[in-house]
């Protein structure tokens, strides 16, 4: 009897030995998807919050088990924190890990940790245009640098560089921190209430779901206005949008303004006439409210080269799932 013929040899999608998690953390939810290989589509969303585990691999265990599909081979993450060395310390939520300890709990072949706006920005060129909502600007310049931005749970800033090779380079920074200057007496009011509550106002403390209540409860303060049901980030945008509420909507045109001069200084820096794109969980729910908000006029208030920024594009992502899970897979693909 001849011996058997050998079976065929699995596309590498197929392949079990390419099977990926692929994660988005942030502050307030993680999410994770599966990716059965290289160039595989990503499926298998969940969304977790992160408040029900007390540790990321418990997050990670609660998605791997509900999948029923075994260990993957190769994990990516993208998080909401600098990464920096092996022991990661999240700024805006109480999990800490050790890189190395959570590949051998869980027995991974490839672990890659990046800062999820890194991870955001290396998803931007495949960003489908139905994503997408223009803000003011001209068509992006092809081969130039590209600015990133958004609010959420935090502020995340990246950018990708052209390699000068048909590629790119995506920029791990911690932009979102640095000190937020005012242009308005109302502005510094709010500024010098965050350095009296946190010792530095940078640009998360205004630009954020958190600097939102703090900015509305600040103004309130200052008017002898109680902020009255209002607890969250979500409540203001509400008083602001629904009912009128003066202080809520000073609060929201103030966020808007000032992730405007955000964006406007990361144009700047990075010369980013490849446009910037606005991504984070606040703007998009604005809806074609934002086009009316202060941003677009901020964006290009900077004096002399008013000009300069007028032409640069401004995209707001819609995306319903997370493209930060498609850089994740991206970084992968250029890890491994």
């Amino acid at each position: 009897m001849s011996a058997p013929a050998p079976a065929p040899a699995l596309p590498a999608q197929l392949d079990p030995v390419n099977t990926r998690l692929l994660a988005d953390v942030g502050g307030t939810n993680a999410r994770f998807a599966w990716q059965a290989g290289p160039g595989a589509p990503i499926t298998d969303v969940r969304v977790i919050p992160a408040a029900e585990h007390p540790r990321l691999q418990d997050a990670i265990r609660t998605y791997l088990d509900g999948l029923c599909r075994g260990t993957p081979q190769a994990v990516a993450i993208a998080i909401a924190n600098p990464v920096t060395g092996d022991q990661i310390r999240m700024t805006n939520h109480h999990w800490s890990f050790s890189q190395s300890e959570v590949k051998d709990e869980f027995g991974f072949r490839t672990l890659r940790l990046l800062n999820d706006f890194t991870a955001l920005a290396l998803a931007l060129p495949d960003l489908p245009a139905e994503d997408l909502v223009q803000v003011g600007g001209g068509p992006p310049q092809t081969g130039n640098a590209i600015g990133l931005v958004g609010a959420g749970t935090g502020l995340g800033v990246s950018g990708l560089l052209p390699d000068g090779r048909g590629g790119w380079v995506a920029l791990e920074g911690e932009g979102g921190h640095v000190t937020l200057p005012a242009s308005t007496p109302r502005e510094r009011l709010v500024m010098d209430g965050l350095v009296r509550r946190y010792g530095h106002a940078s640009a998360e403390r205004v630009t954020s779901g958190q600097g939102l209540l703090d900015t509305f409860g600040l103004l309130c303060e200052a008017d002898g206005v109680t902020t009255g049901q209002v607890v969250n980030a979500a409540d203001v945008t509400a008083a602001a949008l629904e009912t009128g509420h003066a202080q809520a909507l000073e609060a929201l045109n103030m966020f808007c303004a000032l992730l405007g001069s955000v964006a406007g200084n990361l144009a700047l820096t990075l010369g980013a006439r490849g446009g910037v794109y606005v991504g984070g969980g606040i703007v998009p729910r604005l809806g074609d409210w934002f086009h009316t908000s202060p941003f677009r006029e901020r964006f290009e208030t900077k004096g002399r080269f008013r000009s300069y920024l007028q032409t640069i594009p401004v995209w707001v992502i819609t995306s319903r799932q997370s493209p930060a899970l498609m850089g994740a897979a991206r970084a992968l693909d250029e890890h491994t």
